[in-house]
């Protein structure tokens, strides 16, 4: 019997050294590294499609530069020695694969890629991990597949590398033919995809289908080493920016409000809430407010019911801003790596009206670089983490509630008037509110929506919320509230533009929702504002966080300085992001123009002259507004007057 199994186990010992042989030989080929660069065309489509494809189809000039871009990288691993082609392939599609990956991840925390400007902000790694739960995704694990089947194989000695090949001529002259080929295809086709970025320095959707993610990454290099700016010398950057600031006054200078001075030697507090999106104001879930403090404060005050946030970015740019009026560059770049500007900053023009001034946050000093940024502005009271007492910490941060009660008896003794910045913190990623000592504070019951992101996203703004009524009730007890301006908002979005759930919500809301509004509400967040004396129901132009330090100057009756923002209260009728989306209450500019109304792309050819003409010069105007904001960020320039 034991005789009849041998033959058998033989035979099959034989059939699987021959599929072993075959494998090996396959692995060790030339055929195996096109088979790696059609598995790296792949990944890249599926980067697409969970990218700048989700909602319109991939254009044909990007496939054909991706294509280009993988047989240059295919060619030159081809013609390297065989240990050295396989070792180069297998490290070629792993950091390809964790760069698409890696891109796929940010795009859905941010709407945009990365950078290598971005890469000083690793030391913020708990901010990225907090957002894990939103931006990892299961189909993610297909940028890894084969490198993780590969490891295995190797592992279990299922595939083994040759050291050597067989050196014929026909070989040298395939090598060779291929080396040729891959650097023509770069020269004539790579070098052109590379350039169309620059076409588009700040709309990296456009970069990617234009350029593709392998030529915007190349730019993206290019670029890091030698930041190019429209204007490098300050007297044309000056005439450029009063230029655009005369023609806003021709075509928005009108002042319906006649607000200015109105709040001459008042307190002044500004309040910004994290994640805070406009979509929770004035909603209920299982009949209970979301935020009904925030409401209140709305319904008696002045609701700012379209404010956008100025980037798709980070809290550091939202103070950034708020406070210099104009654009953040990459993610917190503006902020923390060119900290060492002069800025005409809203604490300089306030310090120079005789007011004291102070900023209030609950985090530490070194995240991202606050404590330098705020330390060389005309900051009277710079209180960080480590000036307040520790109370009670969510998320790490001093929570909402502990720094509202300290931060008005700080406010207390503040010689008047004061302007003081405070930025909340407890409405943080991943919203699980972590070392809440009292649950009872959130009040809203999230339903169906319990434990999910979003549902654990509604709660933390619902005790944002409660420590925001905390923060009023005090500052009426202690005399502050009535003779005081008071302006709060979001500092970013919260959820990402198509989290299930909260598309779920909206379109419970509205079942007619379309994609412009989908892509609005993630730019909407809320605001409003107080002024002593002063009721009006809402301001519904288009607002961006740049409006708000000409805005306050104007109601305290200051000189404003350089800002690129316009005044609220007048009639500018667009507003800009700083990846060349514009936003006005009828139209959206992304790529192309959209009706809001509709979610439909305008009839462009059909379009009456007059309405193409108004268009043109948002989309004029904002790249104007962009150049100038980038000029002034990389080359200081207001240094030079």
């Amino acid at each position: 019997m034991e005789d009849i199994k041998r033959p058998e186990k033989e035979k099959e010992n034989n059939k699987k050294q021959k599929i072993k042989r075959i494998a090996n030989k396959f692995f060790n080929s030339i055929p195996f590294i096109i088979f790696i660069g059609l598995l790296i065309f792949l990944k890249t489509f599926l980067f697409y499609y969970n990218t700048i494809a989700v909602t319109e189809p991939l254009p044909r000039d990007t496939i054909e530069g991706t294509l280009s871009f993988i047989v240059v990288i295919v060619c030159l691993l081809c013609v390297l020695p065989n240990r050295a082609r396989l070792i180069s392939a297998l490290i070629v599609d792993g950091l390809i694969s964790l760069l698409l990956f890696a891109d796929n991840a940010y795009y859905i925390y941010s709407n945009s890629v990365l950078s290598v400007a971005q890469f000083t902000n690793l030391q913020y790694g708990e901010e990225i991990l907090g957002t894990l739960p939103m931006i990892l995704k299961l189909n993610q694990i297909l940028y890894f597949i084969d490198i993780i089947f590969i490891i295995v194989c190797l592992a279990k000695k299922w595939l083994k590398m040759e050291k050597k090949e067989k050196k014929t001529k026909i070989l040298l002259f395939t090598k060779v033919l291929t080396g040729i080929i891959g650097i023509m295809v770069f020269v004539k086709v790579g070098t052109e995809y590379i350039e169309k970025s620059e076409e588009h320095t700040y709309n990296k959707d456009l970069q990617i289908r234009e350029s593709t993610i392998f030529g915007y990454h190349i730019y993206d290099i290019e670029n890091a080493l030698n930041i190019k700016t429209k204007y490098r010398r300050y007297n044309e950057m000056e005439e450029a920016y009063e230029n655009l600031k005369e023609t806003y006054e021709e075509e928005y200078g009108v002042d319906n409000y006649n607000l200015e001075g109105i709040a001459q030697g008042k307190n002044v507090i500004i309040i910004q809430l994290e994640s805070v999106q406009e979509f929770v104001v004035n909603k209920k879930i299982n009949d209970t407010e979301i935020t009904p403090n925030l409401n209140r404060f709305l319904a008696e005050n002045i609701e700012i019911s379209n404010m956008n946030m100025q980037s798709y970015s980070t809290t550091a740019d939202s103070e950034h801003s708020v406070i210099t009026s104009i654009y953040p560059m990459e993610n917190g770049m503006s902020f923390s790596k060119y900290y060492t500007n002069t800025y005409d900053d809203i604490f300089k023009m306030f310090s120079e009206a005789g007011y004291k001034t102070s900023y209030m946050h609950g985090n530490d000093a070194y995240f991202w670089n606050r404590g330098n940024v705020y330390g060389r502005m005309a900051v009277d009271d710079l209180a960080l983490k480590d000036k307040f007492e520790e109370t009670e910490y969510i998320n790490g941060y001093l929570s909402d509630e502990t720094i509202y009660r300290q931060g008005v008896e700080k406010l207390a003794n503040l010689e008047e008037p004061f302007f003081s910045f405070i930025v909340a913190a407890s409405s943080h990623t991943p919203y699980e509110l972590e070392g809440l000592q009292d649950r009872s504070k959130v009040t809203v019951d999230v339903g169906k929506y319990k434990g999910t992101y979003f549902g654990n996203y509604l709660e933390s703004v619902n005790y944002a919320d409660y420590s925001f009524g905390v923060f009023i009730n005090l500052l009426k007890e202690k005399g502050l509230y009535d003779d005081t301006v008071i302006l709060v908002y979001g500092d970013h979005n919260g959820m990402n533009m198509y989290n299930e759930e909260m598309i779920d919500f909206l379109q419970a809301l509205d079942p007619n929702l379309n994609d412009v509004e989908i892509k609005l509400n993630y730019t909407r967040v809320l605001c409003g504002l107080k002024i002593p004396g002063v009721h009006i129901d809402s301001i519904d132009k288009v607002t961006n966080k740049l409006d708000i330090k000409p805005t306050l100057t104007y109601l305290a009756g200051i000189e404003d300085g350089f800002s690129l923002g316009t005044n609220m209260f007048k009639s500018k009728e667009f507003v800009a992001l700083n990846n060349e989306r514009i936003i006005t209450k009828d139209y959206y500019f992304d790529e192309i123009w959209y009706e809001v109304e509709t979610g439909q792309p305008l009839d462009w050819e059909n379009l009456r002259d007059e309405v193409k003409e108004l268009l043109n010069r948002y989309y004029n105007e904002m790249k104007e507004e962009l150049e100038i904001s980038n000029s002034v960020s990389v080359n200081n320039l207001l240094d030079e007057r």
